[in-house]
């Protein structure tokens, strides 16, 4: 059995040049430093729409700045895996943030897919690298947008990469794996945002990706670390984040699950 290349998720951009294993960073984050350097790591890109969505009901990051930017971190940054379209969230609580139905994130969701698909390539950015992302909250909604891109000229099937949306915050591992199933299924090739470590073991084997950021919700609620003492707790911590990721990897291995990629040779400077 396989598991998923991992990224682990991280909001201090300088981690970039710190670490030598995958990271999963926000444009949000990146946004902030007027100069990245050259990555040590391989990464892929969040879009940040679930913070700028539960902050302002909706995207104020148009798909041109979004381009502009993505386009800027590229050049010096490096190469993403992956970039994450802006997609709508389908959680209960985010539809009734917006005003808006379920049904109109998801077209929303695959216009702006089509649209950045466009629009990257004047910028110098390949369109492949883009990840279009599936949208829904039960499993006959998530196929419903599945067949919206299809209905648009996108084969999901074909493309390196498929996002998962509005799974990261559900407690329940079974229902999603439900939905991985029936998505892996059909060919797609799935990156599951902020899955728990209960869906990598139950559902990782059919994701392609995947990335987490609970190392830091974790640190958050203990004290700092023996050693770290110029933090009140270690959620931002590159020590705690490294330790956690390898205990992560030695939980698989000790199932008797190979990591291949997910376990990367490298264990990390902060070890």
């Amino acid at each position: 059995m396989s598991h998923p290349l991992f990224y682990l998720g991280a909001h201090q951009p300088h981690w970039l040049w710190t670490v030598e294993f995958p990271l999963f960073v926000s444009h949000r984050q990146l946004a902030r430093k007027a100069r990245l350097r050259l990555a040590t790591c391989r990464k892929a890109l969040d879009s940040g729409g679930f913070t700028e969505i539960s902050l302002n009901g909706r995207w104020v990051t148009t798909p041109e700045q979004y381009a502009d930017a993505v386009a800027r971190y590229t050049d010096q940054a490096g190469a993403f895996d992956f970039i994450a379209a802006q997609d709508w969230m389908c959680e209960p609580f985010m539809v009734e943030r917006t005003g808006l139905s379920v049904r109109e994130h998801q077209y929303r969701t695959v216009a702006n897919y089509l649209e950045l698909r466009e629009l990257l390539p004047r910028y110098g950015v390949p369109a492949r690298t883009l990840m279009p992302t599936v949208q829904g909250w039960a499993l006959p909604e998530y196929l419903y947008c599945a067949e919206l891109y299809r209905s648009s000229g996108v084969d999901l099937a074909a493309l390196p990469r498929v996002g998962l949306g509005s799974v990261c915050r559900r407690q329940s591992t079974a229902e999603i794996g439900h939905i991985v199933a029936a998505l892996a299924d059909r060919g797609l090739r799935l990156h599951g945002f902020g899955v728990k470590t209960g869906g990598l073991h139950r559902y990782g084997h059919q994701l392609a990706s995947a990335d987490s950021m609970a190392w830091s919700y974790t640190a958050r609620r203990l004290p700092p670390l023996p050693g770290c003492t110029t933090h009140r707790n270690c959620a931002n911590c590159l020590i705690f984040a490294t330790r956690w990721r390898n205990r992560l990897l030695a939980s698989l291995t000790a199932r008797g699950q190979q990591t291949e990629l997910f376990a990367s040779t490298h264990t990390g400077r902060a070890a």
